[in-house]
């Protein structure tokens, strides 16, 4: 009997190359892809802000760890407006969890509502949409830490006595009101000689802080104090009490981001600034938002990183707090990169 020919063999060697070919395609159809990561958007209250772009940057450092996709996606403005149109354009996306610090929590009810309808998870970081159906608050103190440790700072330069006015941001931001509230039953019953006279918002302009500030100092010259409630209103009354030429007559303090507070802290229009590490609050938020993503409950105290080694969770209240406030000073704010 002849033996296989040249051509027969040529022609077997590639039937078997087809059929191994045909097997891998097999193989690669049949297998399962990975998941894809959990794909988390931070809406904050306004764009291009240090206090935000540092938080922002907390939470992309987390994502990388946690193997989750961490963007922001923020507002020009602070019209509630503006975040309503966000969180619609995100539910349209079906993202798996939405994390937004609400200018107007009632504004945002809505369509908090409809991205739970949805199946989209909603948490709120910085600041809190009370009486909505947001799942976890994600707080970087408690109002009482805050309210108090601003108003202490205060009276610390100013004897204890006086009367101090309040810029604040948005009028209904849930966080600033609360630490108002604070800052104003804490006076009264720390510092009876001591007077808060007025509160005005500036939204978060920081040169319509500076204006209310000037106002403020006109409206009322005897003032010996003034609080910028938030992180764009801090050096807004600094600078103003530095170009009136008040320093060391109206005294400062305020909620200011490190580097944006530093010049202030060291010629001396700014006594001192109440924070907590934004990076940190980022950090805490994208692990919050996994953890919700996941399915998985949080416990009383949680071990988060080395850095967060006992973060506690509030089930009633259904909120994560980072931990108390840091008191920023000229000797200390050198520690702080954003």
């Amino acid at each position: 009997m002849r033996g296989p020919t040249r051509t027969s063999r040529l022609i077997a060697t590639l039937l078997l190359s087809v059929a191994f070919a045909l097997g891998g395609c097999s193989e690669q159809l049949g297998s399962t892809p990975p998941p894809a990561p959990t794909r988390i958007v931070f809406v904050p209250k306004i764009a291009k802000i240090p206090y935000f772009e540092a938080m922002n940057s907390g939470g992309m450092e987390a994502a990388k760890q946690l193997g989750v996709e961490w963007t922001m996606t923020a507002p020009a403005s602070v019209d509630p407006a503006a975040q309503v149109t966000i969180l619609r354009t995100l539910i349209a996306r079906k993202v798996d969890v939405i994390v937004v610090a609400p200018n107007d929590p009632a504004a945002l009810a809505p369509v908090i509502a409809e991205a739970r309808a949805k199946g989209i998870h909603v948490l709120t970081s910085d600041t809190d949409a009370p009486g909505t159906q947001r799942e976890v608050f994600v707080n970087q103190s408690s109002a009482e830490g805050i309210g108090t440790a601003v108003t202490d700072a205060l009276m610390a330069k100013t004897g204890g006595a006086g009367k101090y006015a309040i810029v604040s941001c948005g009028p209904a931001a849930a966080n600033l009101n609360s630490w108002i509230s604070v800052q104003k039953e804490y006076t009264a019953a720390h510092y009876p000689k001591a007077q808060i006279v007025e509160t005005v918002y500036a939204g978060e302009d920081e040169d319509a802080a500076t204006a209310l500030a000037k106002q403020l100092m006109t409206r009322y010259p005897d003032l010996t104090g003034l609080v910028g409630e938030c992180t764009t209103s801090a050096p807004g009354v600094a600078k103003a009490v530095k170009e009136q030429q008040k320093i060391g007559q109206v005294f400062t303090v305020g909620v200011g981001t490190p580097q944006s507070i530093k010049p202030y802290l060291l010629d001396g229009s700014c006594s001192q600034s109440v924070l907590w590490n934004v990076e940190s609050l980022g950090w805490l938020t994208a692990w919050t938002a996994k953890q919700v993503a996941d399915g998985k409950p949080l416990s009383p105290v949680n071990k988060v990183s080395l850095e967060l080694p006992a973060v506690k969770y509030d089930a009633p209240s259904k909120t994560v707090l980072l931990g108390d406030p840091l008191l920023i000073t000229a000797d200390n704010v050198d520690q702080f990169k954003y």
